[in-house]
């Protein structure tokens, strides 16, 4: 396997570049096989996005995770999980921008969104109270990352169970009072005309690119953040965590551009809760004690932002107010500023 420590800067960066393209690619195109899948089973696209793309976009995640638990870095795992979970909600007020004139939380028909929002809060607050009152070992992890796992299997039950709701309405009252559909506003591509068992085999070609490049992404990006001299801490919640969310990046935007807004914000719900539960596996693989006591304050404020970030989203899904502010929504205004100013916090305490 390669060394990446005994490679340049240089080619490191090379490496990190070539496989960012793949896993962009890779991206692109199972959003559109979700799509294709939810149609020809019936299932909706909050359940697809939870389980397929959440769980596929997380296999760059899982692989960094493992990664650095097995070389005793758990405090590189933690902030990665952590800073991708506050990445990956500012992604999708990146993706905000791709709608034009439209905030992405008016235009999402569907609220079993606003539960995966609601669950994610609530793991995360068990990680900040875990991060401030230490943990103590048992059978093999800490018992606060049990609780927190226990927490994920009974969030991803609840949003199994949910998936059967009726959709409220979308914000119709629009430009002549059109109004804003998430489902069939893609547009028609060869691959509708596969049969499903194609389809799926496409969609599992294309997470396998992205595990095998979104893994030399994370170990690039990581060596790359040791070479620049960047705190671990902060590399770890931010350039690693970055590197980890290029696959939702991509696979939100694609389903954004195919009007499927519901399918986007479910990938990162569905990712975060994916990432969270990764905690358990960094507890288990790591020696030493218990990692959610060890890791600090720096942990902590991350966790939290996350907390405040997801928060504001909810609350823009609640309100569902169609203002935007250089093409993004008041609410994907609010969580780039608290992300941003939550960076420059996470920096001072690297």
């Amino acid at each position: 396997m390669v060394q990446f420590e005994q490679l340049s800067l240089p080619l490191n960066l090379a490496i990190f570049a070539v496989a960012a393209g793949f896993v962009w690619l890779a991206g692109f195109r199972i959003s559109r096989y979700a799509d294709i899948i939810s149609i020809k089973t019936g299932l909706g696209h909050a359940l697809l996005g939870l389980l397929l793309l959440g769980g596929v976009t997380s296999l760059p995640e899982l692989a960094v995770t493992l990664t650095a638990s097995i070389r005793d870095n758990a405090a590189l795992a933690v902030n990665n999980v952590l800073g991708g979970v506050t990445m990956q909600i500012a992604v999708l007020a990146v993706a905000d921008a791709a709608i034009r004139h439209r905030a992405l939380t008016s235009v999402v028909p569907d609220s079993v969104v606003l539960l995966q929002g609601s669950l994610n809060i609530a793991v995360l607050s068990l990680v900040a109270c875990a991060v401030i009152v230490g943990d103590i070992a048992i059978f093999g992890a800490g018992l606060w990352t049990w609780g927190i796992l226990a927490a994920c299997i009974m969030s991803f039950w609840m949003l199994a169970k949910a998936g059967n709701r009726q959709p409220w309405l979308a914000n119709i009252e629009d430009e002549g009072g059109r109004k804003d559909k998430d489902e069939g506003d893609s547009k028609p591509h060869s691959a509708y005309g596969l049969s499903l068992n194609q389809v799926i085999a496409r969609a599992v070609a294309a997470g396998a690119v992205i595990l095998v490049a979104g893994f030399l992404v994370t170990l690039s990006g990581e060596v790359i953040a040791e070479q620049t001299g960047i705190g671990q801490s902060f590399a770890g919640a931010v350039l690693v965590a970055i590197s980890t969310s290029l696959p939702e990046l991509s696979t939100v935007l694609s389903a954004v551009r195919l009007g499927l807004f519901t399918l986007a914000i479910s990938d990162i719900l569905g990712t975060n809760l994916f990432d969270i539960a990764l905690l358990f596996v960094v507890d288990l693989v790591a020696s030493g004690p218990p990692v959610l006591s060890v890791v600090g304050s720096f942990a902590a404020f991350a966790a939290v932002l996350g907390i405040l970030v997801t928060a504001i989203f909810l609350v823009g899904l609640a309100e569902r107010r169609d203002r935007t502010f250089l093409r993004l929504g008041w609410d994907s205004v609010a969580v780039l500023v608290a992300y941003l100013g939550g960076l420059v916090i996470l920096f001072t305490l690297r």
